[in-house]
């Protein structure tokens, strides 16, 4: 699965391609960055609630429930965003919500899969398969399966994903191994390293106009 490490970075490239000049600088960055780690906090709530991680924090419905909240604030009567932190703290704030939505829940949902409409409805799902122009088959997709029987479902009550705060479902032994990823794999480090040369970038370009 993505490291926090791997989310951070990937919305690294949407702070660095999104925010224009006014808007970019490392406060609103720092926004970004944290906003896609907001997600993976649901692996504390997981010691408490079983099946919280992927769940709590990773769903469709707190996306979007941010989203009607900030469509409503900047284009219905007078923006408390912009009022508040000034001119660019729309740009920031959408920004930050891709972070949260795309590098946060997203990724996720690419890789391992994400309760996605929890707690309205509990199951996994995860975005996992191909599109390809066959001469024979014509368009072939597999990213719908509807042959998945209802019994083989993935939800909280048969699903834990492993993390290093919460290793297993229940009570774990004092000298179990606690893994904290960083990078698992080659995509991955590629992304990080993609992250953090365009932030440099830009920061470098931000400090040459000034």
């Amino acid at each position: 699965m993505p490291s926090t490490l791997v989310h951070v970075a990937l919305a690294g490239l949407f702070a660095a391609a999104l925010l224009r000049e006014r808007a970019f600088g490392r406060r609103s960055v720092a926004v970004v960055l944290l906003a896609a780690t907001l997600p993976d906090l649901d692996a504390f709530a997981s010691l408490v609630v079983g099946g919280a991680h992927r769940s709590l924090g990773h769903n469709a419905l707190v996306p979007a429930a941010l989203a009607a909240a900030l469509l409503y604030d900047t284009r219905v009567g007078d923006s408390r965003v912009r009022a508040r932190y000034g001119p660019t703290a729309p740009a920031v704030a959408w920004t930050a919500l891709a972070g949260f939505a795309v590098a946060g829940v997203g990724l996720d949902y690419v890789v391992n899969g994400v309760n996605l409409f929890w707690p309205l409805h509990d199951q996994f799902y995860t975005l996992d398969g191909r599109l390809a122009l066959s001469t024979r088959r014509g368009l072939v997709q597999t990213f719908v399966d509807l042959s998945v029987p209802a019994e083989a479902a993935r939800t909280t009550e048969n699903l834990h994903y492993s993390t290093g705060v919460d290793p297993s479902p229940g009570a774990e032994p004092g000298n179990v191994e606690r893994v904290f990823p960083v990078v698992a794999a080659g995509w991955q480090f590629l992304v990080v390293l993609a992250g953090a040369a365009t932030l440099a970038v830009r920061f470098r370009q931000s400090a040459r106009a000034e």
